[in-house]
C-alpha cells in the first residue's frame, strides 16, 4: 500500500480560513481548498492508497473538538489515517488519551510552533512517558528562527528519544525544518531505531546537493512519503524528490510503503483498491 504520511485537511466550515492562515504563514499560495475531498483528488493523481491528516490544538479548549473532529474521520472516510492531539494545558490528558485509544486513534500530533509551548517543556514528559508502546507521535521539528531560540529544534527531540527510547516518533521535515545539518548530526538512524523522517516541506526549501545530502543521511527504510498538503502538491513532490533528490519512483513509492508499514502497526488500515 501506498500512504502520504503527512497532510492536513480542515472541516468545510473552517477550511478557507485555515488555508488563509497558512498562507499569511509561510507565505505561500496553499495548493487546493483545505478540504478533504480537495486533497483525496490529489492523492488520487499518484495512485495513494491513502493519507495520514494531521491536527494540532493550538489552546487547551481546542483539544477535544479537534479530537473528535478527528474521531469522525474514521468511519466517514475510510482511506483516511487521522492523528489526535493534545496540549501540555490541557490537564486530562489521560481522560482523553483512553477515549483516543478506544475510538481507534494511536496517534498523536504536536506542532509546538503552531501550540505555543516548547519542546522541551517540562509538562510534556508525563505525556511521553504515558504513551511509550501506546500511541505513534508526529512531531513538527525547525524553524527559520536558530536551534537555540526555536520552540522545536533537532537538539529537542534528540532529548526526548534519550529520555524515551520506546517511544515511535515520526520526526516532520526530515529531522528539522530549515534545521537540516543539525539533525544530521545529532538524529543518526543508528541511534534512534524508533525514529521515522518524513520528507514535507524540504525540496521546496533546499538546493540540490543539501537534498541529496539530508536524503543519504537517514536509513531510507525509515523514511516516510510526506507532502504537507496543502501546502504542497503530492505530484509536484515526487518529481522534486527524483529532479533534485535523484530518487527513482521505485524508491519513492518505497517510502510510501515505509509509510504504510508504519501505519499498520498502529491501526486498521484501510484495504487497497479504495482509490478513485
Amino acid at each position: 500500500m501506498l500512504f502520504d504520511i503527512h497532510t492536513h485537511a480542515f472541516h468545510p466550515k473552517i477550511a478557507a480560513k485555515a488555508v488563509a492562515h497558512l498562507n499569511k504563514a509561510y507565505g505561500i499560495s496553499c495548493i487546493g481548498d483545505g478540504t478533504i475531498e480537495s486533497l483525496l483528488a490529489r492523492e488520487d493523481r499518484l495512485g495513494l492508497d491513502g493519507c495520514v491528516i494531521l491536527c494540532a490544538a493550538t489552546t487547551p479548549s481546542q483539544v477535544v473538538p479537534a479530537n473528535d473532529h478527528a474521531i469522525s474521520l474514521l468511519t466517514s472516510h475510510p482511506r483516511v489515517i487521522p492523528f489526535g492531539t493534545l496540549h501540555p494545558e490541557y490537564p486530562d490528558w489521560e481522560k482523553e488519551l483512553s477515549r483516543l485509544a478506544a475510538a481507534g486513534i494511536r496517534g498523536i500530533k504536536f506542532h509546538p510552533d503552531f501550540q505555543g509551548f516548547r519542546l522541551d517543556d517540562p509538562r510534556l514528559l508525563p505525556i511521553f512517558e504515558h504513551c511509550q508502546g501506546r500511541f505513534l507521535f508526529q512531531i513538527h521539528v525547525g524553524a527559520d528562527a536558530p536551534p537555540e531560540r526555536s520552540p522545536s529544534c533537532p537538539a529537542k527531540m534528540a532529548a526526548i528519544l534519550d529520555a524515551f527510547p520506546d517511544l515511535t516518533m515520526i520526526v516532520g521535515h526530515m529531522g528539522g525544518y530549515r534545521h537540516w545539518t543539525l539533525a544530521m548530526e545529532v538524529l543518526p538512524s543508528d541511534r534512534y531505531p524508533n525514529l521515522w523522517y518524513d520528507t514535507s516541506s524540504v525540496s521546496p526549501f533546499v538546493d540540490a546537493p543539501l537534498l541529496r545530502q539530508v536524503l543519504g543521511a537517514f536509513d531510507r527504510e525509515r523514511m516516510v512519503f510526506g507532502t504537507d498538503w496543502p501546502l504542497f502538491d503530492p505530484v509536484e513532490e515526487v518529481e522534486r524528490l527524483q529532479s533534485m533528490g535523484g530518487l527513482s519512483m521505485g524508491e519513492i513509492e518505497g517510502f510510501m510503503e515505509n509509510a504504510a508499514a508504519l501505519l499498520g502497526e498502529w491501526y486498521a488500515m484501510p484495504t487497497s483498491g479504495n482509490r478513485g
